[in-house]
């Protein structure tokens, strides 16, 4: 052998680059036969999920037959409404042992039924009893039925569907009559004389706004819109020492944000889809744990508000009762009351 032969068969060998085009048809073959696989795996787990779904879209009833309620765009959270910490400095009392304590009295003496709820008001029974205020005399007790369809327990479906069948109701502790003052209000919700006991205020909860009923005076029997186009959905209203109203909200229209209650206000269809998927319990995990307080002016203008934005120490806020300096907080889902010292607020 040569010098020049041994050279050549050292000669290192050349990369080899490995494309489609010199690939064997046996891995071509088995490639394509993957994908197919992975393809029709694919197609049948969308099915295995997409069919049940619209299968209980069909054959499923919704609880509600909502109708379209159109708002104006929410006010702006800048100056009396700018968000602050102030309902964090609250302490809480009687913590977990309570449940959803929604409203709070200052009360003492015997209890008594004046009127049962199973009494047929105008042909009407009364399904979801409320709030209610009483003159300094106790003669007349103003009340909320919020609805005739619907109970406590179905709050939030009675929200979403937005019946108009709440009425606002007076009683008369002498002569045990009945009568319905404002009737076709969307639940109607918390109940306030005014400091001279001429008008009520009734909190229409669906429609963002507080109504007044005058019950005395020149105006008497006639209506009117106190305020309209809160922040929030407003629960309860009672008296501040200022002369005008704490109202708390059960849920905010955050301005600048997103407030889901406003964007499915318009699409009922939505409203119906959802409730036939999900549970009361599972849509309120969606809502915002936002805590808001407004103190309104004699006015029905917007004097001060509280806010807990992240709903770290007070959450979902009822009413807002105000007694020796200080506001206590009722809420519908949280275990205990609030008391805020209102000086340091």
């Amino acid at each position: 052998m040569t010098e020049a032969d041994g050279l050549r068969q050292r000669r290192p060998l050349r990369p080899q680059v490995v494309t489609d085009d010199n690939r064997t048809p046996e891995a071509k073959g088995g490639s394509s036969f993957s994908g197919r696989v992975f393809r029709a795996t694919f197609l049948m787990l969308a099915a295995f999920l997409t069919i049940p779904l619209l299968g209980a879209l069909v054959l499923l009833d919704s609880p509600i037959d909502p109708e379209s309620l159109s708002f104006k765009e929410p006010p702006l959270f800048l100056g009396v409404l700018q968000p602050n910490t102030k309902l964090q400095q609250v302490e809480r009392l009687f913590e977990n042992q309570l449940v959803g304590p929604e409203s709070i009295a200052n009360i003492g003496g015997e209890v008594k039924l004046l009127l049962s709820s199973e009494t047929p008001i105008e042909g009407r029974k009364m399904s979801f009893l409320n709030d209610l205020t009483v003159t300094r005399d106790g003669r007349k007790i103003y009340f909320t039925d919020s609805s005739s369809k619907w109970q406590r327990r179905d709050y939030l479906l009675l929200l979403m569907e937005g019946r108009d069948d709440g009425r606002l109701l007076e009683y008369d502790t002498q002569t045990k009559e009945v009568k319905v003052l404002l009737d076709h209000l969307r639940f109607p919700n918390g109940v306030q004389l005014s400091p001279a006991e001429d008008f009520v205020l009734v909190a229409e909860l669906a429609m963002v706004r507080i109504r007044r009923f005058y019950v005395s005076g020149l105006m008497k029997g006639g209506a009117d819109v106190f305020v309209e186009n809160l922040p929030g959905f407003p629960d309860n209203i009672r008296a501040s020492s200022s002369g005008g109203y704490w109202v708390s909200m059960a849920a905010i229209r955050a301005n600048p944000g997103f407030s889901m209650l406003d964007f499915l206000s318009e699409r009922p269809y939505l409203k119906k889809v959802i409730f036939k998927l999900f549970s009361q319990e599972t849509v309120m995990k969606f809502v915002p744990r936002y805590s808001l307080v407004l103190e309104l002016s004699d006015s029905g203008a917007f004097r001060r508000s509280l806010h807990d934005p992240e709903g770290q120490v007070v959450t979902y806020v009822s009413e807002a009762h105000e007694h020796n300096g200080h506001l206590y907080l009722g809420s519908f889902r949280a275990p205990y009351l609030c008391r805020l010292r209102l000086q340091s607020a």
